[in-house]
This record gives structure tokens, sequence and C-alpha cells, in this order.
């Protein structure tokens, strides 16, 4: 399989390029693998190589996700559906978000000072990965588990993490290769195949625990990320029919809902402003969003001086068996 993979990597279909113009000149390029997997993991259309590896980052946040609803700790928050969405979000700090975020909290009875993610401003609650360290806790409160460490590789919630993955991935737990994430947390280093293959499952309504979380997600877009913001943009554009999940250093993961079928792609140096142009180019290709709300998105995310454009080349395209 992976010479099939090199095969196509070399010569059928090269990364996608996102061209920074100023005026009639080029200023940068920046290099984009991208790949479409169904739920087994089988690749159905990409560009550049689909076992590029990179870390998953924020993205992974839906998967972690997990065992806040599976160990019920969830069900004893009101209108659980917001604090899960929140707890998959990379929010924006706003009020709402930060109520949000106290509100976990608050149904556990846990003190602000547990909570582990960077300081931003007056409190930690401000930072974008709060409602995932407020849903770490208040799983850890309701399974009686040390509420001190739980960022730790070592601890049984982190632990309980890498074994859901393993299992949905169906690779062995010895290939789990985790790092320290920017709030602290443990993120994920995967192929880029391994993450189309967790948002085909996402959007596949077939795990109990998926589903509650993908509509949680659908119904409350503006604790994704914010208005004007690119994941709660699409997922507005799209009437809920596509998730969008990015993460840092040029990681952007969408599905589209009960076709179990993935969308991962790393853009090579990281670049934000090149993963937002190459996701709405490939979702403009897929015919996922409509062109007017697509250019509706362009407007809102993609903001250059006047005379400045980005063009992405290529496309994604069939894998041949």
């Amino acid at each position: 399989m992976s010479s099939n993979f090199k095969n196509l990597y070399t010569s059928n279909n090269p990364p996608l390029q996102a061209i920074l113009m100023r005026g009639s000149n080029i200023e940068s390029i920046h290099k984009i693998h991208a790949v479409i997997s169904d739920k087994k993991g089988r690749v159905l259309m990409c560009a550049g190589n689909p076992e590029y590896k990179s870390f998953i980052r924020s993205s992974l946040k839906p998967f972690q996700a997990i065992p806040f609803i599976s160990s019920g700790a969830s069900s004893e928050i009101n209108n659980a559906s917001k604090s899960i969405a929140l707890a998959c979000g990379s929010h924006s700090g706003s009020k709402l978000h930060t109520r949000e975020a106290f509100r976990i909290l608050w149904a556990y009875d846990i003190d602000i000072n547990y909570l582990k993610c960077p300081k931003l401003s007056r409190s930690p609650l401000y930072n974008n990965c709060s409602g995932k360290h407020a849903a770490f806790l208040a799983t850890c409160k309701k399974l009686n588990l040390p509420l001190d460490s739980y960022l730790k590789g070592d601890h049984p919630l982190q632990k309980e993490i890498f074994r859901i993955i393993s299992e949905l991935l169906e690779i062995p737990l010895t290939n789990i290769c985790a790092e320290r994430d920017d709030c602290g947390a443990p993120t994920l280093y995967m192929k880029l195949l391994e993450m189309a293959k967790l948002y085909a499952l996402l959007s596949s309504s077939e795990n109990a625990e998926l589903e509650q979380i993908s509509r949680s997600i659908r119904n409350n877009p503006v604790m994704i990320s914010d208005k004007n913001k690119f994941d709660t943009e699409i997922i507005e554009a799209s009437h809920g029919q596509v998730i969008s999940k990015g993460g840092a250093e040029g990681i952007q993961c969408l599905c589209k809902v009960n076709e179990g079928i993935g969308l991962a792609l790393k853009v090579e140096d990281g670049s934000k402003r090149a993963k937002h142009a190459v996701s709405l180019h490939l979702l403009r290709q897929l015919e996922w969003i409509s062109d007017l709300r697509i250019q509706d998105i362009e407007d809102k995310v993609l903001k250059f001086a006047e005379g400045v454009q980005i063009e992405v080349k290529g496309q994604l395209k069939f894998q041949e068996s």
C-alpha cells in the first residue's frame, strides 16, 4: 500500500499550493497535503501524501470529550449540549464562552484554580481551551480521579483518551505518540489519514458518544470558535451539515455529517491563512457548501490588504486502486 502512496505522491497528485499574490507578483507559497478517508480509514481522495505525519493539535478536542459523556459527567449539567460543544471548541474568550466554562466547574463544585490552561488576562477561563479543561476536571470529579494532575500523560483520564483513540483508529496503544500541547494537555502525533478517519467516524453516527458530540457541535456552532471565526462560520453556512475543527500549525479537519467521510489537511509551514484558503477551495470542489456561502466566509475570514490575494492551485483526486 505504501508504495502506491509514494507513487501517487511523486507523480499523480502533488500537494496543493496556496500562493499569496501582491499585485501580479508571487510573495509566498505554502504547500498543503490533504486526504479524504472513509470510516474504515480507506483513502478516497488525496492531494500530496495521505501518510504525512503531524500533531493533530486542537482538532483532537471532539475525541478528548468522549469520556466527559461516557462517564456520565455531562449528563449532570443542565443543557449539557452547550457544555459538550465548548469542550470541543477553541473559543474566543467571550462572556458566552467563559460563563459556560465556569458553569461546568460550578456544576461539580470545582475551584477555578484547578484549571491548568494558561491564564489569559484575569483568568484561565478566557483561554481558548478552557472548555476542554473544565470538561476534563468534571470527568475527573465524577470518576473520583485526582484533579491536580489531570494533564499528565499517565493520569487515568489521559490514558483512557489514548485507549479510545487507539480503539477508534484500530491501532495498538503502543503506536500512540503524545506530546504536550500549548495548553498543557497531551496532543497526538498521527498520519493525516488517521485524522481524516477520526472525522469520518464523527460524521457516521454509529458511536453513541460521537453522535452526541456531533449533535452538540451542530446545535451550538458559536461555542466551537465564534461569530466571524472559521469553524463557526463553516458549521453555520452548511446548516450543520459540515463539522469543522481547526488545530494550530496549519491543521484543519472537516466532515460531512451522516456520510461517514472525513477530510484532514496540513499546511507544511503551519500557515493559518493557507489552511483556511485551501479548506474553502476544497469545500467548493466537493460541493459541501454553496459557492455563495463560501464567498461570504471568504469575506469574513480571509481579510487581506488591498491588492493582496491568495490563490489555491490543485485539486483532490480519487485514489487509484
